[in-house]
């Protein structure tokens, strides 16, 4: 007889209120609905997120994304067979509101609970869209993280690196309202640098003359409000042409640590396949240099669809279900957490993004 697991998931760790309905059905993963509520215009005039304004949001929208997500899968709670939940890492007032929210759902329907950490949402996401068998090499790559991690499991990882201070999405963000560029930076940079001379400038590779696999991010932002200011003195302010030089020589010095850092990793790991997940995964000159690695490697490069890559309950679902097969179960005692690292034998990570506790 075929296995079928339908499961609700919900995830609220930033500014995204997002509920999904995801079906295993003999090995086959499908999407039966998935939907995200953003909060940009919320925070745009705070240029970043406002943690209490997320959390209130998230409250308010949580039931009604659950109920668009249950109306286009076209299932009832009577049809689900748990409720899962990001439970940690991230900004504690929404993480709250999604476990609270999920428990009402999970006692009123009589459902399990399954606890999700966002982070093995990211790290699972390739099993659920393209089937990924263990073991792979997943980088991170978002506004609060960044970090490789081996995926040998649904709850077996082992982080090879991560950031030191702010995470690649967050100093993307910080150089955009450096340079008055509207938020998300991320897009703002990137469209930017197309029209940009990334040799104009001479951008530090941090942490490239260290070994191993960990980033730094602080210090190129730091490099380039002094070249910013230096252009304001000189010149009173900046041109177009400088401001897209200043987005081009920044994105060229993240890609080339990005591109850097992973080639050591996969080189550490001997792993037989590269995936990569996040926000900043959407940006296509660091997505090219790193399927470029994987190349060099011999490695199978996996990107999810941007949407994907994104915050997303989708992936907090698929994650219930890996984590459901293995008979896990929480109850109404679940907490949520603003830090919640993956490989628990590894040394914390020191710093904490604008967009959720490092972990």
């Amino acid at each position: 007889m075929a296995e079928t697991i339908t499961i609700l998931g919900l995830e609220s760790s930033c500014d995204d209120t997002a509920a999904a309905v995801v079906r295993l059905t003999d090995g086959r993963a499908d999407i039966l609905s998935s939907v995200v509520a953003g909060q940009t215009e919320l925070h745009a005039a705070y240029g970043g997120v406002v943690p209490e304004l997320a959390a209130r949001a998230h409250a308010e929208k949580l039931d009604l994304c659950v109920e668009e997500a249950l109306s286009g899968a076209g299932v009832a709670l009577s049809d689900l067979d748990a409720v899962a939940v990001t439970a940690g890492p991230g900004l504690i007032g929404g993480v709250l509101s999604g476990v609270m929210c999920a428990k009402g759902i999970a006692a009123g329907a009589g459902l399990p609970l399954v606890a999700v950490n966002h982070l093995a949402g990211h790290a699972l996401t390739p099993r659920l869209t393209d089937g990924l068998a263990f073991p792979y090499l997943m980088l991170l790559v978002s506004g609060g993280h960044c970090q490789f991690l081996l995926v040998n499991g649904p709850e077996s990882f082992k982080r090879l690196g991560g950031t030191i201070d702010d995470a690649p999405g967050e100093a993307f963000d910080k150089v955009a309202k450096l340079l008055g560029l509207p938020q998300p930076g991320g897009p703002s940079v990137e469209s930017e640098a197309l029209r940009g001379d990334p040799r104009r400038f001479a951008f530090p590779r941090p942490l490239l003359d260290r070994e191993g696999c960990d980033f730094s991010f602080s210090g190129l932002k730091t490099a380039l409000l002094r070249a910013r200011d230096a252009l304001i003195a000189e010149k009173g302010g900046l041109t177009v042409q400088d401001r897209a030089d200043l987005c081009a020589g920044f994105q060229a010095a993240v890609r080339d640590v990005l591109a850097e850092k992973s080639r050591r990793a996969l080189a550490a790991c001997n792993a037989p396949s590269f995936a990569v997940a996040g926000g900043v995964a959407a940006n296509r000159s660091i997505r090219a240099a790193l399927k470029d690695v994987a190349a060099e490697t011999g490695a199978e490069f996996l990107a999810p669809p941007l949407a994907l890559c994104t915050d997303n309950a989708a992936m907090i679902a698929w994650a219930g279900i890996e984590r459901y097969r293995l008979g896990a179960r929480n109850g109404m005692e679940l907490s949520a957490r603003p830090r919640w690292p993956l490989d628990t034998s590894g040394p914390a990570l020191i710093g904490s993004g604008k967009k959720g506790a490092k972990a």
